[in-house]
């Protein structure tokens, strides 16, 4: 019982944990512009607490405001790797939104490191997962970065068309820092064009929404805007009085940047009022804010590099750490299953002794029986092959035989057609009609299909399957031209042939040519030397 108590306190602890820190985490993302260094140094602790409790989401999510930081710095690289990280995070544990945001801010930071092509695709695919999450605030932001990004490639158009989107979009939430940021986007895109009465009214709108917001830093830079199109127009009283107020707000928030900008602009606008003596006294005291910005970021940097230092040399540890952590659980099991599987190889190897000779006995035994059978096997297969090789020897003698005396056959009744045509042309008309029937059965006996049969079976016992693949290399192949081929196959003369087939031999040779078209043989290839190749 004191055991699951214990196991739901220690689970209710980790929960509070969990909670305290997401709530200390969003504190300092509130806070981490004014103070980088200090967020970033927050940050490292409760990145560092996610690791050791195994809390992904808030890894990454430490990950990508670290990346932030960096970005606003100027650390680029480290800003992307920061980012990269935490898009991993995300996307492994199914996080859509905070992936979406994530891809945001890849996106912007490409897009100040000129790369506009990588900052479209993250601006992409970020617009992709708000639309499918039906996110508009997020479809609002990515639409007004569109635009911001076809801006600066001055396709005013496509600008117009995007930051049009975002002011509709942002219509449906209450979003006023995301509103007064689309009308800035606006301003400056009528000021590119030099229309620069409409870019007075959206930054004027864009102005009223951030004080409306309490968006100090966004009302510096638009209240600059303003005196930078006052100046443009001539305005030059006007446009001094805009940039005072910057640029009292700017000192209210020791902001040294926007102080630098503010004196930059009176020194212009007082250069083109003719009050030198004045434009000298701004210029000069905006050489020294640069100056000073520049001192002071220098020494920010510094610890701003060291923390980071600290924040890579802590999360190296960590993973060593994990690695060690895993290396050891992975030696503890190994070594678990090495002494599991010695114990079992013994209980094996004991066991198994007992049976060892009985096994080489039988083991034995089996191989003089199969050498036995073996043996008796080959000697059968010598035997089969020498029946065989006799078969086939009386087989070639029977085609012999039977070839010769079909030659015999036809040359004896060949000789006696000519005996008998010699006695026709002599002998009387009587005679002659006997003879000529005489004649006319020698002729008959010449093609006796019977014959020929005995001859085919006979071939086909020594050429097996011949003359059925002879058929593949032509369909116009007659009975006559198999007997010719098979002929041919015996290497018999043409004399001889020319008798079995009871032709002449001219007959015999328009025969072989015949023969030759129909197999489609080359001129000059020998036809004989063909058919014994096959």
């Amino acid at each position: 019982m004191m055991r699951y108590v214990c196991a739901i306190l220690i689970f209710f602890q980790l929960c509070f944990t969990a909670t305290a820190q997401e709530k200390e985490l969003e504190l300092f993302f509130d806070h981490q512009s004014k103070k980088p260094i200090e967020s970033l140094i927050e940050l490292k602790k409760i990145y560092a607490q996610s690791i050791e409790n195994n809390d992904a989401i808030l890894e990454g999510k430490c990950l990508q405001q670290m990346g932030k930081v960096c970005y606003r710095q100027g650390h680029f690289r480290q800003a992307l790797d920061f980012f990269l990280k935490a898009e991993k995070i995300f996307n492994s544990n199914d996080k859509p939104l905070l992936l979406a945001a994530n891809l945001s801010d890849i996106g912007v930071l490409y897009y100040y490191i000129k790369q506009p092509d990588k900052a479209m695709k993250n601006y992409l695919l970020a617009l992709s997962i708000y639309k499918k999450e039906h996110n508009v605030k997020g479809q609002a932001a990515i639409f007004g970065q569109i635009g911001q990004l076809y801006e600066k490639r001055t396709r005013y158009d496509s600008a117009f068309y995007y930051q049009n989107l975002a002011l509709k979009a942002n219509e449906r939430t209450s979003d006023i820092s995301g509103a007064a940021k689309i009308y800035e986007n606006l301003g400056s895109i009528y000021e590119d064009l030099e229309k620069y009465d409409l870019a007075y009214q959206h930054f004027k709108k864009s102005l009223d929404l951030y004080q409306k917001d309490h968006n100090e830093l966004g009302s510096i830079e638009v209240i600059n805007n303003l005196g930078d199109i006052l100046r443009k127009t001539g305005k030059y009283q006007a446009s001094v009085a805009e940039t005072q107020k910057a640029m009292k707000l700017a000192d209210k928030l020791g902001n040294i940047y926007q102080l630098a900008s503010c004196c930059r602009d009176l020194g212009k606008a007082y250069e083109l009022m003719n009050q030198m003596d004045s434009a000298y006294h701004y210029v000069k005291l905006g050489y020294k804010y640069t100056i000073d910005l520049y001192s002071e970021d220098g020494a920010r940097q510094v610890a701003f590099l060291q923390v980071l230092y600290d924040i890579n040399k802590k999360s190296d540890e960590i993973t060593r750490l994990q690695n060690d952590k895993k290396i050891n659980r992975i030696i503890a099991f190994s070594a678990t299953i090495v002494v599991l599987l010695t114990v079992v190889l013994a209980f094996v190897i004991f066991s198994r002794q007992r049976l060892k000779l009985k096994d080489q006995q039988m083991l034995a035994k089996q191989k003089d029986i199969q050498h036995d059978l073996t043996s008796l096997e080959l000697k059968n297969l010598q035997l089969e092959e020498q029946h065989l090789k006799q078969q086939l020897e009386v087989k070639s003698r029977e085609l012999s035989t039977h070839t010769l005396n079909l030659i015999k056959h036809n040359q004896f009744l060949e000789n006696l057609r000519n005996t008998l045509q010699a006695m026709v042309k002599d002998d009387k008309r009587d005679q002659k009609r006997q003879m000529n029937q005489i004649l006319t059965e020698i002729n008959q006996s010449f093609n006796h299909e019977r014959n020929w049969k005995e001859f085919t079976q006979a071939f086909e016992q020594v050429h097996h399957q011949f003359l059925e693949q002879l058929k593949k290399f032509s369909i116009e192949l007659t009975s006559a031209d198999m007997r010719l081929i098979a002929l041919l196959k015996m290497n018999l003369d043409s004399a001889d042939i020319a008798t079995l087939l009871g032709i002449s031999t001219d007959s015999l040779r328009v025969s072989r040519y015949r023969l030759r078209k129909k197999l489609n043989l080359a001129q000059g290839d020998n036809l004989s030397a063909f058919i014994q190749a096959l």
